[in-house]
């Protein structure tokens, strides 16, 4: 998965539109559909419920939440969406 994609894959974990995705990473809402649509294709997911349940399930972006009140490096999560 690239980078953008890591990027838009949080953003719609955290439950962020399309539209708002957009506005927050500075680029089309075009754009973010088609991320959507290739991080559901890479990780063989039909719909966006599946992509945040996998995130959470994964722990994919617990260093989102410890960022709010505790100490990470993002190391761990990080090596997980690379993994993906």
């Amino acid at each position: 998965m690239s980078e953008r994609e890591r990027d838009v894959f949080r953003l719609v974990a955290r439950g962020l539109s399309n539209g708002e995705i957009a506005e927050e990473l500075y680029i089309s809402e075009t754009t973010v559909k088609t991320h959507v649509t290739h991080i559901l294709q890479k990780l063989d997911l039909r719909d966006r419920v599946q992509a945040v349940v996998l995130a959470y399930q994964t722990g994919v972006f617990e260093t989102d939440v410890r960022r709010s009140g505790n100490h990470d490096d993002g190391a761990t999560s990080s090596r997980r969406v690379e993994s993906l």
